[in-house]
């Protein structure tokens, strides 16, 4: 509560978080739409692999020709303007750098602009979760060993997620389910690119008229994006996925204490410390009443008489027993609210959610008869989708992680709903994205049989 004070503190001292952004698209643009209204924050560079488009992003969110005509990054940080790059590696180097925001979405230069940072010493808030559901749980440790933050973005659904399990968890409930709403029907798994526009009731030539790129709507319709955001916030919470993955049950608000509560309770969920994600759409394609499709959720457990009796008095909704309630919040401002975690990291030197352990993986799933042969397309795509499962289950299996899913050929034929394996394709051992992945698999995976080993000898 003392953020917006401590940015003041900063600007009045003339010491504002010198900020570099890499990636000027949906959500970067609305960050920038709110960063120079912020006390205490100096968007020193804006990188972006069209400099042309960074400016015209700036320019779209209000941001006056002579703010953003510095030359290099020593002059904007010497006049308080902005200067935009295409040159990533030298910004985040740079002297006149605190904080760097990846919002980019590529897996691959996510970690590698993370290792920068690491290497040269900056925080970092990572806008591209696409890069910690593949990698997270080993850059957030190599992030605190280089004694950097690394930090989810605030604004996205994951770090809000992980604000309301922390808030629960610190006045002394047990979380049961945590999780966000969208919009899912089962055979959206097997959506692509050329039939995703009706889903959402657009026509093809609006879409392409307003820019809409159809692979990346498709990766929020076909569960994909639903999975990346799942897994790390299993990563960031210490929550655990149910071991078939996501099951996105109709739920709407009034129904989160009910339904979000264990099988063993009059349920649906595995076990209690779950995510999961709730559908706005009943299965035969009504609309569920009061849905959470833009909202994040959290339900939790009073475990004493007195506390049901607390529940009661102060008006809590619950389920029939008494005993669980739930706490949401409706909407989602994306790139908007980005600033509480450049904030955050900034001053306090706190993350608004990291990865602590890994639990949760996304892993490439045929969305139909793959022949051997065929090029796998990634997110969003025409050939797989993500799906969630657990980090030890997906180990086991040798599952391909969806954010190495991209540009790499099938040795053998894959069926439909079948998860794709390393083994199953070609792939470059010595590309840096997947050197860092599978050396995270290796840590890990000896982690898991060490564990594995001492609970069997408790046994």
């Amino acid at each position: 509560m003392n953020l917006h004070r401590l940015l003041a503190q900063r600007a009045a001292a003339g010491q504002p978080i010198k900020v570099g952004l890499i990636g000027a698209g949906k959500f970067g643009s609305m960050y920038l739409s709110q960063a120079r209204r912020t006390p205490g924050i100096h968007l020193v560079a804006v990188a972006d692999l069209s400099p042309k488009r960074a400016r015209a992003a700036l320019r779209h969110t209000g941001w006056p020709a002579e703010a953003i005509g510095a030359r290099t990054l020593a002059a904007a940080a010497r006049n308080g303007t902005t200067c935009i790059t295409d040159d990533t590696p030298a910004m985040i180097a740079s002297d006149h750098i605190d904080v760097v925001i990846d919002a980019t979405g590529s897996p691959s230069a996510g970690i590698a602009h993370v290792l920068a940072c690491c290497e040269h010493g900056k925080h970092v808030v990572m806008v591209n979760v696409e890069a910690d559901a593949l990698a997270g749980p080993l850059l957030a440790r190599r992030a605190e060993q280089a004694g950097i933050v690394y930090s989810l973005a605030y604004g996205d659904q994951p770090a809000l997620i992980c604000e309301m399990v922390d808030w629960a968890r610190a006045a002394g409930f047990e979380v049961i389910a945590a999780g966000k709403g969208t919009k899912y029907l089962p055979e959206y798994h097997a959506s692509t690119p050329e039939t995703v526009w009706p889903h959402y009731g657009i026509t093809p030539e609006d879409a392409q008229a307003g820019g809409m790129n159809p692979q990346m709507f498709n990766s929020f319709l076909d569960g994909t994006k639903s999975a990346i955001e799942m897994a790390a916030v299993a990563n960031a919470t210490g929550l655990t996925p149910a071991p078939d993955g996501l099951a996105f049950p109709a739920c709407g608000v009034d129904d989160l204490p009910h339904l979000l509560r264990p099988v063993a309770d009059g349920g649906l969920l595995h076990h209690r410390g779950q995510v999961e994600v709730i559908s706005s759409l009943e299965r035969d394609r009504r609309s569920v009443f009061r849905d959470l499709r833009w909202g994040v959720y959290v339900t939790f457990a009073a475990d004493s008489d007195y506390v049901r009796r607390c529940f009661k008095e102060y008006g809590l909704h619950t389920d029939s027993s008494g005993n669980f309630s739930a706490m949401y919040k409706p909407y989602h401002l994306i790139g908007l609210e980005l600033g509480i975690s450049v904030a955050s990291v900034g001053v306090r030197g706190e993350a608004t959610g990291a990865a602590d352990g890994w639990r949760g993986d996304v892993v490439a799933t045929a969305k139909r008869d793959l022949k051997a042969g065929e090029v796998l397309d990634g997110e969003g795509g025409f050939t797989v989708f993500g799906k969630l499962m657990p980090a030890t289950d997906s180990l086991a299996a040798g599952g391909l992680p969806l954010g190495l899913a991209h540009g790499v050929k099938l040795k053998r034929a894959v069926r439909a709903g079948t998860a794709v394996r390393w083994s199953d394709v070609e792939y470059d051992a010595n590309q840096p994205a997947v050197k860092f992945r599978r050396e995270m698999e290796q840590v890990f995976s000896s982690q898991f049989k060490a564990k594995a080993s001492r609970s069997a000898k408790r046994g």
